[in-house]
């Protein structure tokens, strides 16, 4: 799974979490093959934006081969959907980001098949124990590209997984590239030395607007901020207007609450970012 920040998830299934949740209507064209252990769907059409990379969109199913539980129409099934860019280094750092494991005592996958066929294989290695276990099981990995302009890749990995249980696990996880350097972006190559507690008090306020709450208002009755201390997030994009970070479920709030979003301004935070071409064009 995908790194997730220091507010540790609350419910050991989100450890599970491995796929994609929304996807925009540009993932169209996918065609499948059921009945079988794999399936590779094809492409969708190419994606050519002026000073970016070329890519299309790809994606696989791998369905279990055992008999349909008379309570669903469908069986155990794995689905990735993933750009393809004409950059092998970017494909491989998408790959690299989407496979990424919380411990080394979970499994480690090379690719998107054996992640894909990983997840069945633990389906049908459960139902041999648990024939009378009528749940189906399905994961989902989609990954999405934001933005895209010269120096910049922004993309989004939206992870829903389903083992057992009460109700599905999923999670949001941005992440950033610097298609000149190929490396990801961090919060501190955008902003000067020492003044994270700048961005951080600035991102607090508006956070506190969004919520309702009152400048000095406890946030141990509603939140699950270590300490009930405000902190940002390590999950981030940019976006034109400023920079967006968001909390997965179990990170500050219940799992009813789902996502939080907060939108920091580069207007209010224009005094401490650095140069950095991964920046759109600020005023």
């Amino acid at each position: 799974m995908l790194p997730f920040p220091k507010n540790k998830l609350k419910n050991r299934d989100m450890k599970k979490i491995a796929a994609l949740l929304i996807l925009s209507s540009i993932l169209a064209c996918q065609s499948e093959k059921k009945g079988g252990q794999t399936a590779d769907s094809t492409n969708t059409e190419a994606t050519v934006t002026t000073d970016t990379l070329t890519f299309k969109y790809d994606s696989l199913k791998v369905y279990s081969k055992l008999a349909l539980p008379a309570s669903s129409k469908d069986t155990a099934k794995a689905t990735i959907v993933y750009p393809v860019f004409s950059s092998d280094k970017i494909n491989s750092l998408i790959q690299a980001a989407a496979l990424k494991t919380d411990s080394p005592e979970d499994p480690q996958y090379k690719n998107y098949s054996e992640l894909a066929a990983g997840f069945i294989k633990g389906f049908d290695d459960y139902k041999k124990d648990n024939k009378d276990d009528q749940q189906t099981w399905f994961k989902e990995v989609r990954i999405k590209v934001l933005q895209q302009r010269k120096g910049y890749l922004g993309l989004r990995y939206d992870f829903i997984d389903y083992a057992g249980g009460a109700h599905a696990n999923y999670a949001i996880v941005f992440n950033n590239y610097n298609t000149l350097s190929n490396k990801s972006v961090t919060i501190d190559s955008l902003i000067k030395t020492g003044s994270l507690p700048v961005l951080t008090a600035t991102a607090e306020k508006i956070f506190r607007k969004n919520e309702k709450l009152t400048p000095k208002q406890s946030l141990a009755d509603n939140y699950f901020f270590e300490k009930n201390t405000f902190s940002l997030p390590h999950n981030f994009t940019i976006t034109d207007q400023g920079l967006k970070f968001l909390y997965n479920p179990y990170e500050i709030k219940p799992y009813a609450a789902g996502t939080t979003e907060l939108l920091v301004p580069f207007e209010q935070i224009k005094e401490i970012l650095k140069p950095n071409p991964v920046l759109p064009a600020l005023k």
